[in-house]
């Protein structure tokens, strides 16, 4: 069906790090500072008819900066999934962290949509200071605003249509533009939820992650998801780094065993 998809979650990295350093706060919860994972991903939704690319993760320089476990990388990982960059239809970006947009040079035609507040506030007087600048780097910034500047950056507000059934929502709290993504598959509709939800404890116990922009907005954005769910609107939650989250779905076999896992019958 032209209006039904494949979604593909597909791993590129991966770190340990202990529980406060995710969770704000973490202090007040009176737990044990255990060590946790966070992996790194980027989704696809694919059908016989188009192929949208959610996020495109961090490059290998971004990566290596910041001690990442670089499991493959991102353009070699396209290639195994089949995707061909120069036929993509439309990069949507949920937010501009470097883990998010560190490989939009892979794509040399397609669109990229990106929330309008988002983009004014990473172009903004803030977005140096230091406990944000450490969430992109200079070259990817400068990267996206050439992109603004070739016409090929699509801004939007609140939300818009990607292709036919695919929507991006702005929610907004962990950046100003946190935005996600609702795809029609054969098994229901799957929200990616990107970095509104890092991971699945952080939203059903309402633990917010530790970089936040606003945080009223990240509990807000719990809600949003949480209704959108109770309303038979979603059907399936597919976080942004729990590294549970691939054991959730359909594993890919041979060269991509435990790298992918996929929701909904392919085309």
């Amino acid at each position: 069906m032209a209006d039904q998809y494949q979604v593909v979650i597909a791993k590129h990295g991966t770190r340990r790090t202990v529980r406060s350093d995710v969770f704000l706060n973490y202090a007040l919860y009176g737990e044990p500072d255990d060590p946790i994972g966070m992996d790194y991903f980027v989704w696809i939704a694919r059908n016989a008819d188009r192929t949208v690319v959610i996020d495109t993760g961090f490059s290998g320089a971004g990566g290596r900066k910041r001690g990442r476990e670089i499991l493959v990388e991102v353009p070699e990982l396209y290639r195994r999934l089949g995707v061909d960059p120069s036929g993509v239809e439309v990069v949507a970006i949920t937010h501009a962290h470097y883990d998010h947009i560190g490989n939009l040079g892979v794509f040399p035609s397609a669109p990229i949509v990106l929330a309008r507040s988002e983009y004014d506030f990473w172009t903004g007087p803030h977005a140096g200071r230091p406990l944000f600048h450490h969430s992109v780097e200079d070259d990817e910034l400068a990267g996206l605003r050439f992109l603004v500047d070739q016409g090929r950056v699509e801004l939007f507000r609140e939300r818009r249509e990607l292709a036919p059934g695919i929507e991006i929502i702005e929610v907004g709290g962990h950046t100003p533009g946190q935005s996600v993504v609702t795809v029609p598959t054969s098994e229901g509709v799957v929200l990616l939820a990107s970095d509104a939800i890092h991971y699945y404890e952080e939203y059903e116990r309402a633990m917010p992650f530790t970089s936040v922009a606003d945080l009223v907005g990240m509990y807000d954005s719990f809600e949003t998801v949480r209704g959108m769910v109770q309303r038979g609107e979603v059907q399936h939650i597919v976080s942004g780094h729990d590294p549970g989250t691939l054991q959730r779905f359909t594993p890919a076999d041979g060269e991509l065993t435990g790298l992918v896992a996929t929701i909904g019958a392919a085309a």
